[in-house]
């Protein structure tokens, strides 16, 4: 099999590009998300985004408040005890980008329908109210036809609607652990992670850690991602910073208050990603950004439990250059 690890920079020169349709998972808005993909997509300087996202996290309020999204599909956009998001929010209000808002339950049900290549998807939820008759897409359109339209059930004469699939062009994929291939294994909640790998086209593993193929052979039940899907593997350590990743560490509270405040207005945006998004190249640089007291505070986390099973098979920092040195060459 192919060794698929490539570096960051590669990863978003290489499989995004401007009017895209982006999707990233997967979590709530404090857990597993590929943030530092998002990071790195501001760095190269994407633009006119058609973003999908199960839930809104820092990634997609990052993403709006540089004013890189011209549309957003999602199921919730708050920060939770973080308040609104705040960038999003700007880039809505100001008429930047188009919201166009389904449930949690219509997003996991459009991303199933995805990875099965249905033509639609029959929906029981969000239909008889303002989630169907209201579009973001169409806002001068009252009720809204196109966004679920009405159909009749075949068997029962029953009336409901029709979601559309959900198959963006590429998702980055935040992974606890994943091997040079592309198995992966998710700890904590999924989002639907393992729809999103079979429903894009292009699928971008971001790896918290990166292990042996044997511990992928040992627990082959809990591979939800497999390599068959994927087209690309990053390892970036602590990628969902801000945010938290079941097992290695809890979110960083202070920083994800800090952020959102920051994400108000276009200066504070910018003086945000001066220090924290163009200041670094490589992992560790990044890790130093963080720095090591805020690390060792947030990796004090009590799932820490969780990786046990799997620590023997963790590739070290010196092993993962062997074998992206050994993948160039």
């Amino acid at each position: 099999m192919q060794n698929k690890l490539i570096s960051m920079q590669e990863a978003v020169s290489s499989y995004t590009w401007d009017g895209m349709t982006y999707c990233h998972g997967a979590a709530f808005p404090v857990g597993s998300d590929s943030v530092a993909f998002g990071r790195e997509m501001v760095k190269q300087g994407r633009k006119d985004l058609n973003v999908i996202c199960h839930c809104g996290s820092s990634q997609v309020n990052l993403l709006a408040a540089v004013g890189a999204v011209r549309r957003c599909e999602v199921g919730f956009s708050g920060l939770e005890v973080y308040g609104f998001a705040n960038g999003l929010n700007r880039a809505v209000t100001s008429g930047q980008t188009v919201m166009e808002d389904y449930s949690n339950g219509a997003m996991a049900f459009r991303f199933f329908g995805g990875a099965m290549n249905w033509p639609f998807v029959p929906a029981t939820v969000n239909i008889s109210n303002a989630q169907q008759w209201c579009s973001g897409d169409s806002p001068d359109s009252y009720p809204a036809t196109e966004k679920i339209p009405t159909i009749t059930a075949p068997f029962t004469g029953r009336t409901l609607g029709a979601f559309r699939p959900l198959r963006p062009a590429v998702a980055a994929i935040h992974v606890t652990m994943a091997d040079i291939y592309g198995n992966a294994i998710m700890l904590g909640s999924e989002w639907s992670r393992f729809e999103m790998s079979r429903a894009a086209e292009k699928v971008v593993l971001v790896a918290d850690q990166i292990v042996d193929t044997d511990c992928m052979r040992q627990y082959p039940n809990l591979v939800r991602i497999i390599a068959e899907v994927v087209d690309a593997v990053v390892y970036w350590p602590m990628c969902s910073w801000p945010q938290a990743s079941c097992g290695l560490y809890d979110s960083d509270e202070e920083h994800m208050f800090m952020m959102n405040k920051a994400m108000k207005t276009e200066e504070e945006t910018l003086k945000y990603c001066k220090e924290w998004v163009h200041a670094y190249s490589t992992p560790q640089e990044y890790l130093d950004l963080i720095g090591q007291d805020k690390i060792e505070m947030i990796s004090a986390t009590e799932t820490a439990f969780l990786m046990d099973p799997y620590r023997k098979w963790i590739k070290s920092e010196a092993q993962i250059k062997e074998l992206m040195d050994r993948k160039e060459g």
